[in-house]
């Protein structure tokens, strides 16, 4: 450690001989310590930096099933102040909703007492169904018409299939181009009048009927549908194509 006496430093001219000024020593050791402590970071000190904001995003915000999460760091100011830290840097944050598209995290040190904001920029991407070819309406889906295909959530909002099953058999109610996403609003599983057949469970005790759907559903959706036999109109659950599971 540098060690310094109350004594004077004398700053003269060398042209004229004359002393201008008398300068406490203390002071310019204490600038000489100050600059060497406040240097800018290295570039790997940075990246350790970002890696660790990147990583805390990367552990608190789970992917949806099959998806993926990409988190990226912004550019930090090289003139930040840093140290090769002697544990490993603390990270935290306030904001982890997946609708968000930006978290600020907190990366610091506290052993060496530095702390620093980086913002990082979130793209979560789920898998959906996308047709493979142009399909028309009245067309009834096919496994070679769709495939599954990574799409960013933040540029697809509506409602898609996560599962090529739930909507291999359902019927277009649309047009569709080649790569386009298809909505539950774009196929039914179960069409409105058409014939379908009623699945009546409670416990392990499952009996079929037919019936005639009243109005169009998707996988999961809940529509009405009316026994041809008794003509009793019941709510059930579209669970495949022409199905609809009543429980009791």
């Amino acid at each position: 450690m540098m060690h310094c006496k109350t004594s004077f430093l004398i700053i003269s001219s060398r042209k004229s001989g004359k002393m201008f000024h008398l300068i406490p020593l203390f002071i310019v050791c204490y600038l000489i310590f100050f600059s060497a402590f406040t240097h800018a970071a290295t570039i790997e000190q940075i990246e350790n930096i970002q890696k660790a904001a990147e990583g805390h995003v990367l552990d608190t915000i789970d992917a949806p099933r099959g998806g993926e999460i990409v988190a990226t760091a912004s550019r930090l100011d090289t003139r930040v102040f840093a140290t090769d830290c002697p544990t490993i840097l603390q990270t935290s944050s306030s904001n982890t909703r997946h609708t968000s598209s930006n978290i600020t995290v907190l990366v610091e040190c506290p052993q060496d007492n530095w702390r620093i904001y980086v913002p990082v920029k979130l793209s979560i991407s789920a898998p959906l169904v996308a047709t493979t070819t142009s399909l028309s309406r009245g067309s009834i889906v096919g496994p070679q018409d769709v495939t599954l295909t990574m799409v960013e959530q933040r540029r697809f909002r509506r409602q898609g299939f996560t599962d090529l099953d739930q909507v291999i058999g359902s019927k277009l109610k649309k047009n569709l181009q080649i790569g386009d996403i298809i909505e539950r609003n774009d196929v039914c599983v179960v069409c409105r009048n058409e014939k379908v057949v009623i699945k009546a469970v409670k416990g392990e005790l499952a009996i079929s009927t037919k019936g005639t759907a009243l109005n169009d559903g998707a996988s999961g959706d809940q529509v009405r549908v009316k026994n041809d036999k008794s003509q009793r109109i019941i709510e059930g659950i579209v669970t495949g194509v022409g199905e609809i599971t009543v429980n009791f």
